[in-house]
Order: C-alpha cells, then structure tokens, then sequence
C-alpha cells in the first residue's frame, strides 16, 4: 500500500485553492464545526454552512433529492451533530481504535437517517458531511473509491462505510504514515474572513481524501480519453 505519489498529488490539489475556489468551502465548513461550540444558537448559519458546503462539492446536483431541498432539511442533523461529546472531533485515521470506529460507523448511521429520504443513495453524502463537520474519514465519492477499489486489489469494493472499508483507510494510513502526517502538519484551512491560513490543520483523513480524489480524476481521465487508431 505504500505510494510514493501522495505528496505530489495533495500539494497538486492545493494549489488550485484559493479563498474563492470551491475547494475553500471545505475549509469553511470545517473551521465553523471544530470552534462553534453552540451550533444551535444560530442553527440557520450552521445549517447554511454545512449547506453550501454540500453544494459546493456537488450534492445538489443532478437528481439528488436534496437539491428539491432548503438548508432547513439538515436542521435535524445540525441539532443531533450540537449534541456529541467534543472529544469526537479529534478522532482522526492515527488513533482508528475499536471504540473510535464504532464511533464513526454509529454517527455515519444516525445522519444517514436524519438526512436520507427513502432509499436515496446515502454513501457520498453522508460521508461528505461527516468529512467537513468532523473530519475524521473521507469522503467515498465515486473518484475516491476507485481510487481506493485499486489499492485494495478489489478486494474492498469501498461501496459502504464499515469495518472493512474503515480498515483498509487505517492500513493505507499506516503505511504511508510519515508523508501524511507531514502534510497534515504543514496545511491549514483558510479563514473566511481574513482570507489568511489559520491554525486548524487539515486531518489525516482529508489529507487521504485528496489523494484518492486526485488519483480517481486522473483514472476517469485515462478511461474516458479517445484511444489512437492504430
């Protein structure tokens, strides 16, 4: 699982942000949800922020039925997210314990049901949410996962968030230890208002997160390019 791209791949994909680019709305969201410590005082800008968010990154496109959705639909997560303990936020891929990933399949499951109708597909969004409030797993987009598909030889289909899958995040992670943890020292989230990087870090897993996106654009990419007539 060793790879000796991730450096290249993630600093690649953080040059193109800027505090205008879509890539900041994660940076937003995920600095509102670690230092608000009351998230339902103002629960319409906690809604909006993990909203636009969201959008940002695609989840109100197509035929998603969130997109026949206000932000008042994600009020009942915000309100269920306000209520954990505050040590989940520093759960992150490098202390991926029993107990913590219980955690993380436990919490996917609640907002999965507080945020899904009916048997939409849940896998993308949820997994969004729960990278830009907590962080602490990425997002299984339709890119990450192949990418992911590919460095487990297929033999995790990365189509649901379980032990399985949890588990070959944690292996990846362990096996590329030094390059992820010296990227999540040295990148830091933007601040909205000052435009300026801020003391938050981006986690482990975003870092993991934005490898896999990379590499998975690039594989669509191939896919999809014309072949040459021989």
């Amino acid at each position: 699982m060793i790879r000796t791209d991730i450096e290249a791949k993630v600093i690649e994909f953080t040059s193109k942000s800027d505090p205008n680019h879509r890539y900041a709305s994660f940076d937003y969201c995920f600095n509102y949800f670690r230092t608000t410590k009351d998230l339902k005082k103002d629960v319409e800008k906690s809604c909006l922020a993990l909203g636009f968010y969201l959008a940002s990154w695609g989840m109100f496109r197509g035929s998603s039925f969130i997109l026949q959705k206000s932000a008042k639909h994600l009020e009942p997560t915000i309100k269920y997210i306000s209520d954990l303990d505050r040590s989940f936020w520093e759960i992150d891929v490098d202390n991926y314990t029993d107990d913590n990933i219980k955690t993380i399949l436990d919490i996917y499951d609640a907002i999965k049901r507080l945020v899904i109708i009916d048997s939409s597909t849940d896998l993308t969004l949820t997994t969004k949410i729960l990278l830009g409030v907590f962080g602490f797993i990425p997002a299984f987009d339709s890119y990450f996962t192949e990418t992911f598909r590919n460095i487990s030889d297929r033999r995790c289909g990365f189509r649901r968030v379980n032990l399985e899958s949890l588990g070959v995040i944690k292996k990846f992670y362990e096996a590329n230890r030094t390059t992820i943890d010296d990227l999540s020292n040295q990148i830091f989230t933007i601040d909205f208002v000052t435009e300026q990087e801020t003391k938050i870090n981006y986690s482990k897993a975003k870092i993991i997160d934005m490898y896999g996106f990379s590499v998975g654009q690039e594989i669509r990419a191939l896919r999809l390019r014309p072949k040459t007539p021989e």
